[in-house]
């Protein structure tokens, strides 16, 4: 960091179904490598088999201190960043296969876990196999304080103002989100920026896995709902500065949340 000023890279992964994960593994560490200078890398939703190559997750799931982990950790202590690796098929010996987000410190150190709450596929895929996750999870860095979450979360927002209740200034959500919906994606992500006058950070794959077609178009947004940088629809690597002091800042300016009345109530003002 540079007088407070974060440098945040997204590698948006093309994932095919064509390259082995052990190759793709290699290949994402090597980028990683690649963004020594940055403070925070970010990585996409399941990128390790494909967020919707299915019949791949029951034999290629792993467990947390498993390959993926062990490459993500050593690329982020070669790189000296925070990492989040985005998300892998963990395996739970006690329990179901989960969608797990991976946040690395910069010596390489596992410090926070978050298991995607909300399951995509209503009667397949991600919603059938998967178990859904139960704890809000934030992460409080030298990059300012992270609000994890992942892909489908997008759409319910009571998730996002929790993070918000927890102290999160800048919300992280790796996806494996489909070309045919990318409006969505776009005008969801610049929502939850405004709604929680927080940074997003959504790190998207590219490719096409699975037979489904990858939107692309990851987005850095600021909490006005500026879009500060978006990729465009091929594997690339997104980078943008910002400031996580801006954050306090938009919040004391047009302090909105006061003015909350339903659902969860608002926290305590100090």
């Amino acid at each position: 960091m540079d007088g407070g000023t974060v440098r945040a890279s997204l590698i948006q992964l093309a994932v095919s179904d064509a390259e082995p994960p052990a190759e793709r593994r290699a290949r994402a560490a090597a980028l990683v490598r690649a963004q020594r200078g940055s403070d925070l890398v970010v990585l996409p939703e399941l990128w390790p088999l494909g967020g919707f190559a299915y019949d791949l997750w029951s034999d290629g799931a792993e467990a947390l201190d498993g390959p993926t982990s062990d490459a993500m950790a050593a690329a982020a202590r070669a790189a000296g960043v925070w990492l989040h690796a985005g998300s892998i098929v963990e395996r739970d010996p006690d329990g179901p296969i989960y969608n797990t987000s991976l946040l690395f410190a910069p010596d390489g150190e596992l410090v926070h876990t978050y298991r995607k709450i909300h399951r995509f596929g209503f009667d397949s895929g991600e919603a059938v196999v998967m178990g859904a996750g139960q704890e809000i999870v934030t992460a409080v860095t030298d990059v300012g304080t992270l609000g994890l979450a992942t892909c489908y979360d997008l759409r319910f927002p009571e998730l996002f103002r929790a993070l918000l209740d927890a102290g999160a200034q800048v919300l992280v959500v790796p996806a494996a989100w489909p070309e045919r919906r990318r409006e969505h994606w776009t005008l969801l992500a610049r929502a939850r920026a405004v709604e929680e006058q927080a940074y997003v950070l959504a790190c998207n794959t590219a490719g096409t896995h699975g037979g489904v077609e990858q939107a692309g178009h990851s987005i850095a947004v600021d909490p006005s709902g500026r879009v500060l940088a978006e990729a465009g629809a091929g594997e690339e690597v997104l980078t943008v500065e910002f400031d996580p002091a801006e954050v306090a800042k938009a919040r004391a300016g047009f302090p909105v949340h006061r003015d909350r009345l339903l659902g969860i109530p608002a926290p305590v003002q100090r």
